[in-house]
């Protein structure tokens, strides 16, 4: 066999195998050590006996996944704060990846259902993101994890029913989202309380992660009331200029903050029926090391005059959310 045929066959399928890798993991980091690990035991293998490359490589990718995951897992317990996936850019100006990445973001994910993602066992993570994301046949998934059909196909609806109680249930229009996201984002950086209360559900809830690395609320903020006054009390007194970037993370528009050209923070939220239902604050600078290079859209006018605009603490900027609790 030429020795360029194995590294186009890899080629072909490493789209894939990265997609499977990032559900798995959340992290892209992760999924391209996976993804590495597994082209050194396609290289360094006996290929002659490979009848089947794709089931072969999704095989390898999908237990290697399954080991860094179980040790994500327990390190994840002593995590400081709220967890959140890491953010991959999807789309918005030349920012947006053209490379085989592209099809690890098109297959990713919101960062809502990663979060579903993450209460499942590792094998029902396994089992839902071969079946459900790439539709790979119950007996293959079953080769690929060494367990039987029937095993896997009741790991397949227990993941299922968990994840379908766990993700949102509503569809937004884009547009309708990317507006939202902009008003949102004019009324937190004005520190407009009554703006913020009346894009806000009822029940929206602000979740922030930092990792210990950066000022953010260590648990939960549920209550549009406290959200609300969250946003608005860490808004005042800012005095640092930002950058603010309008990017499509996770297939969904966010905002990215950036700090003398570099990322210091990733504003995402969810909505229903035209509210604020979840807002996801990401400062932990290690899961924003893939947007260092970002050029995406500037912001608009209402978020970034040509004076520059004083960032909401717990939007962006060294003083973070507010300090290391929840006010």
């Amino acid at each position: 066999m030429p020795t360029d045929i194995p590294t186009e066959v890899f080629e072909e399928h490493r789209p894939m195998l990265l997609g499977v890798a990032y559900r798995m993991l959340g992290r892209t980091a992760d999924a391209e050590d996976v993804v590495q690990e597994a082209w050194l035991r396609w290289t360094g293998g006996d290929r002659a006996a490979v009848r089947e490359p794709r089931a072969f490589l999704v095989r390898i990718t999908t237990r290697l996944a399954l080991d860094r995951l179980r040790q994500a897992q327990a390190r994840r317990e002593s995590y400081v704060g709220p967890w959140l996936p890491e953010p991959v850019v999807t789309g918005f100006g030349p920012a947006a990846p053209d490379t085989a990445e592209r099809a690890l973001l098109a297959d990713s994910v919101s960062l809502a259902v990663l979060v579903v993602l993450e209460s499942l066992s590792p094998l029902e993570r396994a089992v839902f993101v071969l079946r459900e994301a790439f539709g790979f046949p119950y007996g293959e998934i079953a080769t690929a994890l060494d367990r039987t059909e029937a095993a896997v196909r009741q790991l397949a609806g227990r993941a299922r029913r968990h994840v379908e109680e766990g993700r949102p249930r509503y569809d937004v229009d884009p547009a309708e989202r990317r507006d939202l996201t902009e008003r949102f984002l004019t009324a937190a950086a004005g520190g407009d309380l009554g703006g913020l209360l009346a894009l806000l559900a009822p029940d929206a809830r602000l979740v922030g992660d930092s990792g210990g690395k950066a000022k953010a609320p260590l648990r939960i903020i549920e209550g549009a009331d406290k959200v609300g006054r969250f946003l608005a009390a860490t808004s005042r007194g800012a005095d640092t200029l930002y950058d603010l970037r309008l990017v499509e993370v996770n297939g969904a528009p966010a905002v990215v903050g950036l700090l003398d050209g570099r990322p210091d923070s990733l504003v995402q939220i969810e909505v229903r029926d035209g509210r604020v239902q979840c807002v996801y604050i990401i400062r932990n600078p290690d899961k924003l090391t893939g947007l260092t290079s970002l050029t995406g859209e500037t912001a608009p006018e209402a978020l970034a005059d040509p004076e520059g605009i004083a960032a909401p603490e717990g939007i962006t900027g060294p003083g973070g959310l507010g300090g290391p609790g929840t006010p």
